[in-house]
């Protein structure tokens, strides 16, 4: 029956818009180098449109079907997968090839879904993530991250926590690990040179009590600048905590702190050698050292440097690419707190008799504390120095 004699009156246009929040997202994650692929079921051309709506193609190239798909093995999927942004008119068994595809190429797949043929594909991929409010039970099982608001963005806030939380542990692990290389290499060439001890157990112990307890927990808590974490690749799957210079920098601060606590313990000696005109050798300081009273006073040198020293050097531990007069203290008021603790901690045990007793430290004047607190604040120097030179030879790396 053919239609005669009508007017037309007008078309009735439905779209399923994108919401507002996903372009900004997709966008983020670009700079992040997260690539975002649209898997869809729609037509090639609807999922095309979108996909330049939001900028994840621009051209009929980036698309594939499910179609196209059947014709390739998985080698070959493999190796074209990198160029592929968009795929539609896909089924379940398409979306589980895609993702393997994109694991085997290299990458780390994070995959959405919400209905039971999703199951299968968020079980293979690294991570599932899962619709709460409109995903069915059975996508929610089989995922390994629920979203309860269903809101794309979420994910992104959880990459960037995530790389935040990474961040803290990094540079946590490197401050201890620095901190007490540092005391073993302080114990270790004073053993080598055939030197008293220059630090008693119970020093030992005070040190680890106020810098592996507060400042640790505040680089743990320390709130990263999320906006430049984004900004930087991901990391590989199973890159150590070394990388990037970690363990460089566990190294240099550890014998550096090792060197300027071993200078405060040979100040005294030093000095009395040189009064004396005898020349500084490792007999000669471990003679004089024989003193008890003299190896006291080089020892309580050596204890208050090497525990006042790990204390700045948290304070520039919480951003190695940042100096610290550019850094937000108020940030952290944790780091605040542990900083003057410790110090207050270490004068106490300085200058309160009953700890000088139990530690067998001796008293301090106002000259001698000028002295050890320079040393000790050689590691936040070392760190501006660092900090200098790059923006001079890599200005573009501490640009703002």
């Amino acid at each position: 029956l053919s239609e005669k004699e009508m007017t037309f009156l007008g078309m009735a246009v439905l779209e399923d818009p994108v919401r507002p929040e996903v372009s900004g997202t997709v966008e983020e994650f670009r700079h992040a180098d997260v690539t975002t692929v649209m898997i869809t079921g729609d037509h090639k051309d609807t999922a095309l449109a979108v996909a330049r709506t939001l900028k994840i193609a621009d051209s009929p190239a980036q698309c594939m079907t499910g179609a196209e798909l059947d014709c390739l093995d998985d080698g070959a999927l493999a190796d074209k997968i990198s160029e592929i942004r968009v795929f539609a008119r896909v089924s379940p068994d398409h979306k589980v090839r895609i993702v393997r595809a994109l694991k085997k190429s290299g990458g780390v797949v994070a995959m959405t879904g919400d209905g039971v043929n999703d199951a299968p594909s968020l079980k293979a991929a690294d991570v599932g993530i899962a619709m709460g409010m409109s995903g069915t039970d059975v996508a929610k099982q089989a995922a390994d991250i629920v979203l309860t608001d269903d809101n794309f963005a979420t994910i992104r806030e959880a990459v960037r926590e995530g790389r935040e939380i990474y961040a803290n542990i990094k540079k946590t692990v490197i401050f201890l690990l620095s901190s007490n290389f540092g005391e073993i290499m302080t114990m270790f060439f004073a053993i080598l040179f055939s030197f008293p001890a220059p630090l008693k157990a119970s020093h030992i112990l005070w040190i680890n009590l106020i810098t592996d307890s507060l400042p640790a927990l505040a680089l743990g808590t320390d709130a990263c600048d999320g906006r430049e974490l984004m900004k930087e690749k991901p990391r590989k799957q199973g890159e150590s905590l070394f990388a990037h210079g970690g363990g460089v920098c566990t190294l240099f601060y550890g014998f550096l702190i090792a060197l300027i606590s071993l200078t405060a313990f040979l100040i005294v000696p030093a000095k009395l050698l040189a009064s004396s005109g005898r020349q500084l050798t490792p007999a000669a300081v471990a003679d004089v050292l024989q003193s008890p009273k003299l190896l006291a006073c080089c020892q309580t040198y050596a204890f208050t440097v090497l525990g006042l020293s790990q204390l700045f050097h948290a304070i520039g531990m919480r951003d190695v690419e940042k100096s610290v007069f550019r850094m937000d203290h108020g940030g952290n008021p944790l780091m605040i707190a542990a900083v003057f603790i410790g110090f207050a901690l270490q004068l106490m045990v300085t200058e309160q008799p009953a700890l000088v007793a139990a530690f067998q430290t001796v008293r301090l004047n106002v000259g001698e504390w000028k002295t050890l607190l320079v040393l000790a604040a050689m590691p936040l120097f070392a760190h501006e120095m660092f900090i200098f030179l790059t923006h001079i030879f890599n200005p573009s790396k501490t640009a703002e």
